[in-house]
């Protein structure tokens, strides 16, 4: 269904990721007339090449290692191996029952649905295939692709993307992982699991360099236990095809081999010869600029997800189209509260987090008005029935709320819910301790971090 000189979308959406199909449903939930462009897949990144995916290689990599330490539990089980055909299998499974469900939902909807590659023709247009779709407002959610350093080549081949390392076939011997945010350190775990030899290179001092430093330091340790190694605060300066793999080179002068090298220095946004200048939308470094209600500085354009220099996280493309949708809509929107986002890395162990970092925080309200409590997973039940090690860290205003909580161990990403209600209800610790908790859960850890940052500890330590 192309525009006729009668027709126009209320809105017409460049992009069928995260952000851009959450707009799509609830713009037609709204009773808006929208049009979706996507020339690949709906869902996008996170449903084929990001999110699912790789939780899905990282749950059979929890399956493994529960093999493997059957024996610690008293159950006799062997590991004789990863069926990479199998894992694959698996994967695809689940992102196509995904899948098939979401086309199923947007059509539904009665969203026009269009196949192709489009490109912004003008403020209120764009051009697919030779067809022009015409909206009264138009939203650009075209999102993110791999990226690579100055002169380092990802050819698919030896130097790998997160791309490529989702669809092998088979398990590496070996592997350096370059680059030790959420995207190494995931894979990086989930290749230890099925027997791989991990090295992570990160230039900057931390694994996960975002979050909190006790986070990323419990991280480090944990990885070390499990064999993972890595090298911290030193540059990548090359790399080199050997007989068998490649040779990795740091510009401190460490070299590392490995069968493969995959890249994961981030993502970088798809804005490139899509006509987003010649429409004189506002950019930096590729990326479209908005302000707290998405809007660009073209009156008729907004801008979602990954292509917005707002946290890359399908959650926050979702949320993101969702205020979009509602504000073209006429009903109240409320900017969002990046802190109050819940962030997961869904290694093993988990790290989670919502709110701001103790120095962030110190940073915010001065370090003499900053109260941190750590409680260790050592005094939770469920956590030593499970053999996960690990903390939850809390941040409070002194004599106020709770600004920050992070959490490392198996699971923790399972507990972000309640977590992030208590950083975006400005919770006071007093009003948590107050809540019954379930026993034996794990979930009773934030209870007990609560109970002893009131100054009434039930099992832990003043």
């Amino acid at each position: 269904m192309a525009n006729d000189a009668s027709t126009v979308f209320d809105l017409v959406i460049l992009g069928g990721g995260s952000g851009g199909y959450a707009a799509a449903l609830r713009g037609a939930q709204l009773g808006l007339d929208v049009a979706l462009i996507e020339k690949d897949k709906l869902g996008g990144t996170c449903l084929h090449r990001g999110c699912i995916p790789t939780k899905a290689l990282l749950h059979a990599g929890e399956v493994a290692d529960q093999a493997r330490d059957g024996a610690s539990f008293g159950v006799r089980t062997s590991f004789d191996g990863i069926d990479m055909a199998g894992v694959n299998k698996y994967k695809d499974g689940v992102v196509s029952g995904l899948y098939k469900g979401l086309q199923g939902l947007v059509a539904s909807r009665k969203v026009t649905y269009v196949t192709g590659e489009g490109r912004l023709s003008s403020p209120t247009s764009v051009d697919v295939d030779g067809q022009r779709y015409e909206g009264r407002h138009v939203l650009l959610a075209t999102g993110s692709v791999p990226k690579s350093l100055p002169g380092l080549e990802i050819d698919g081949n030896r130097v790998i993307s997160s791309d490529h390392a989702l669809n092998l076939d088979r398990v590496p011997k070996s592997v350096v992982v370059l680059g030790g945010g959420v995207i190494g350190c995931e894979f990086a775990s989930a290749w230890k699991s099925f027997g791989t030899d991990v090295t992570i290179v990160e230039a900057l001092p931390h694994l996960v360099p975002l979050e909190d430093e006790n986070s990323s330091k419990l991280l480090e340790r944990a990885f070390r236990k499990r064999g993972i190694t890595f090298s911290l605060g030193s540059r990548f300066s090359g790399v080199e095809y050997t007989d068998d793999g490649v040779k990795v080179s740091l510009e401190n002068g460490k070299t590392f081999e490995a069968e493969l090298l995959l890249v994961a220095v981030g993502r970088g946004p798809v804005s490139q010869g899509l006509g987003y200048e010649e429409a004189g939308v506002n950019m930096d470094r590729g990326y479209v600029l908005v302000d707290e209600y998405m809007r660009t500085n073209v009156p008729t354009i907004s801008a979602v997800g990954d292509l917005v220099p707002t946290l890359q996280l399908a959650h926050v493309g979702f949320a993101e189209g969702i205020l979009v949708a509602e504000r073209l809509a006429g009903l109240k929107t409320v900017p969002i509260d990046y802190d109050g986002v819940p962030r997961v890395t869904y290694s093993h162990p988990e790290v989670a987090s919502v709110g701001v970092t103790e120095a962030k925080a110190k940073e915010m309200y001065g370090a003499d008005k900053v109260v941190a409590l750590k409680y260790n997973l050592g005094g939770n039940g469920k956590s030593k029935i499970l053999k996960t090690a690990g903390e939850i860290k809390l941040v409070q205003v002194r004599d106020g709320a709770v600004v920050g909580v992070h959490m490392v161990g198996d699971r923790m990403g399972e507990l972000i819910g309640e977590a992030q209600l208590i950083y975006n209800w400005e919770a006071l610790p007093a009003e948590v301790a107050q809540l019954v908790h379930a026993h034996p859960t794990q979930n009773e850890a934030l209870g007990e971090a609560h109970l002893a940052l009131a100054g009434k500890p039930l099992h832990s330590h003043d």
